[in-house]
C-alpha cells in the first residue's frame, strides 16, 4: 500500500489513491483530495454529498449507486460532476473516505 502525506498527517491509500482506513478520514484528507481533483473551495454542497456518502457507507458497507445518491440528495448527476469533476465514484467517494466503488474505473 502507498502512503500520502498532507499537513504532517500520513494516509494509507490503495493503488487508486482511495483511503484504506475509513477511520483516517478528516479535514486533512479533504484538503489533499480537493487539490488532486482541481477543486478550489469546498462548499456546503460538497459537504452535503460527502455526508450522505459517509452515512450510507456506515449503514450499508458500500457506496450507494448513483441513482440512490441523486434521489436522496436532490442533486442531479450533472451537478455532482460540477462539484466533483472526476465524478461521484472517483471524486466524491474518494473525498468522503470510502473505498473505491465496485465498477468504478
Amino acid at each position: 500500500m502507498a502512503k500520502e502525506i498532507h499537513d504532517s498527517k500520513t494516509f494509507e491509500v490503495d493503488d487508486d489513491g482511495f483511503l484504506v482506513n475509513f477511520e483516517d478520514w478528516g479535514p486533512e484528507w479533504i484538503d489533499l483530495v480537493k487539490k488532486s481533483e482541481g477543486i478550489a473551495e469546498i462548499t456546503a454542497d460538497h459537504h452535503t454529498i460527502i455526508g450522505f456518502l459517509q452515512e450510507y457507507y456506515k449503514k450499508n458497507g458500500i457506496a450507494p449507486m448513483v441513482r440512490i445518491l441523486t434521489k436522496n440528495t436532490g442533486y442531479k448527476l450533472k451537478e455532482i460532476y460540477e462539484l466533483f469533476p472526476s465524478g461521484p465514484g472517483k471524486g466524491a467517494c474518494k473525498m468522503a473516505g470510502l473505498p473505491k466503488p465496485t465498477g468504478c474505473v
